[in-house]
């Protein structure tokens, strides 16, 4: 019985082995593209794309700012507003697309410095580059013959060679001739300067998504006359809130302010100039009673900092009060705030609701039917229009001569429904299904009344500023201010720093000189190359190489040499 070996065909001498299938479909395409990810090209042009795709958010109404407008805007698009808003162009910050390029360009600035870091440590570790063989090729050459020993005119030049880092070497060539080299580098700075800048920005990046992250902002209108305030102690005392998603509104820094006062100066064409909101706070909020209240004032771009918060002022207006005097004499007052329409003249707009005295309508369903309501407009500076001089305008900001023109309605007025209502609109399916009926519609100065049939009067008693506030928390504001000034510093230190390199060959020669009736035995003189490469252009030499190079050799003890 035989046996058989199969023997594999032989491989064709000098072809490879074809590689694995693993590696040519997936290991070097995923390498080639981290190298082009971290590649410093890549990051710019997501640099680029970052601030590109950050111009909706500017431009557009955003959502997470004011969500009523936002959606008065879609409304008024139609379609388009739809397909803008699946878009995400309305919470541009908080979209799937501008955070990939958030985290690409993150992801790619790691990548491009880490390995740069990693060169720099251990390029300034190295020494200095030894000298090129032929240094007449260098772009900037000279050479000299100077009297004296190499090590000699060695020490002199490392002497004059303040702020570089550099090396001597000695070596003697086959026929015993001494060569003395000196190698030096200077302009380190400069990469460390690169290297600071884009760690500075990578240090924004996430500076500013750990603010986002830990943050918080709440806004809230109050009126100006030093009673109302608001105690930083929970988020439902804001009228909007918006909070990172690591902050669950436990834990807000404490303290409580009112707005005492609030003025404001107006330019001729009825543009504002100036805000100036007096106000009273405190971070002593013991037991939850504020006490040791201080005061201050908060203007344009100069917030009240407390305790780790930042509060502004976003906006202003007029807040009318009204008084509703019914049948039986008693009376209900409120002092309501009114949203500017016209922001040249503060035409403003509004509404207020009073319910009924307590027990003045035992039945439930007559009490809902007697409750008052009012809508209209607020003119600072009264002007009246139109045929009869019934039509209600402001001729500027200025508080001259304060007046309303409002609606009167009586009926339901939904305070009891337990449904949300807009508080500066009244709702207008209760006027369509005949539960709000107007009653009146009049023209008021400050201090004028109107009594409807049933002996219920209307006053209007003048007005108070009101304000809008903003709290603003961001933990990391001092840290984006680091990097940002880092960032500055690094930038100026790569743009001034210059980088250099400079070698200087001496090699001994022995010179007799034959003088009448002198017994000289001869002179050392030594011949000097000394050449200089500059790494970029901008740091090159210019014209004055040659007086540099000479300044180097020469006989001036102590002199350091300029512009080296």
């Amino acid at each position: 019985m035989s046996t058989s070996t199969v023997t594999p065909p032989a491989r064709p001498a000098g072809k490879p082995a074809a590689p694995h299938w693993f590696l040519r479909r997936i290991l070097w395409p995923l390498r080639n593209l981290w190298r082009s990810l971290t590649s410093m090209r890549t990051a710019l042009v997501l640099l680029f794309l970052l601030a590109l795709a950050a111009i909706p958010g500017a431009l557009l109404p955003q959502r997470e700012l004011n969500e009523q407008k936002t959606l008065q805007y879609i409304d008024s698009r139609g379609t388009v507003g739809e397909w803008m808003d699946r878009l995400q162009l309305f919470d541009v910050f908080s979209s799937v697309w501008f955070t990939a390029i958030y985290v690409l360009l993150f992801v790619s600035l790691v990548g491009c410095l880490t390995p740069r870091m990693i060169e720099h440590a251990k390029s300034l570790r190295a020494k200095p580059v030894a000298a090129p063989r032929n240094l007449g090729r260098l772009p900037r050459h000279e050479t000299f013959t100077v009297d004296g020993a190499p090590d000699e005119i060695a020490e002199r030049i490392t002497g004059r060679l303040g702020g570089w880092r550099r090396v001597t070497a000695e070596r003697t060539l086959p026929d015993g001739t001494r060569v003395v080299e000196v190698s030096a580098e200077k302009g380190y700075l400069r990469e460390f300067g690169n290297l600071v800048f884009h760690v500075a920005l990578l240090g924004i990046l996430v500076a500013i998504a750990l603010g986002k992250v830990y943050g918080y902002e709440g806004t809230r209108s109050l009126v100006a006359d030093g009673e109302q305030g608001l105690c930083n102690t929970s988020t439902a005392v804001y009228d909007s809130f918006r909070a990172g998603s690591l902050v669950d509104g436990t834990d807000l820094s404490p303290f409580c302010f009112k707005v005492d006062d609030f003025s404001a100066t107006f330019l001729p064409n009825g543009q504002p100039s100036m805000y100036n909101a007096e106000v009273s706070y405190t971070d002593s909020v013991g037991a939850g009673v504020p006490t040791d209240w201080k005061h201050t004032s908060i203007k344009v771009n100069e917030p009240l900092r407390l305790a780790g918060d930042r509060v502004y002022v976003l906006g202003n207006g007029y807040a009318p009060t009204f008084t509703v005097t019914f049948p039986n004499g008693q009376k209900r007052t409120q002092t309501v705030l009114f949203i500017p329409e016209e922001m040249a003249t503060m035409l403003s707009s509004g509404a207020a609701r009073f319910d009924t005295p307590a027990g003045m309508y035992p039945d439930e369903d007559e009490r809902r039917n007697n409750q008052i309501a009012l809508q209209g407009i607020f003119a600072p500076t009264a002007e009246f229009t139109g045929s009869g001089g019934k039509l209600l305008q402001s001729a500027s900001p200025i508080p001259k001569k304060p007046a309303v023109a409002i609606d009167v309605y009586k009926g339901d007025t939904g305070l009891d429904t337990g449904r949300p209502q807009n508080v500066y609109q009244l709702d207008s399916d209760l006027m369509h299904q005949g539960r709000l009926k107007r009653e009146a519609r009049v023209n008021l100065e400050q201090g004028q009344s109107h009594t409807l049939a049933d002996g219920t009067i209307v006053t209007f008693d003048g007005y108070k500023r009101w304000v809008s506030v903003q709290v603003s928390h961001d933990p990391t504001q001092k840290w984006v201010l680091v990097f940002a000034v880092s960032m500055l510093v690094g930038l100026l230190v790569s743009l001034l720093v210059r980088r250099r390199r400079l070698w200087a060959r001496l090699v001994e020669m022995d010179v007799v000189e034959d003088v009448p009736g002198v017994d000289n035995p001869g002179k050392r003189r030594t011949v000097v190359e000394i050449a200089g490469l500059a790494r970029t252009d901008q740091a090159g030499w210019g014209e004055g190489f040659s007086d540099q190079a000479a300044a180097l050799v020469g006989n001036d003890a102590g002199r350091r040499v300029r512009g080296l």
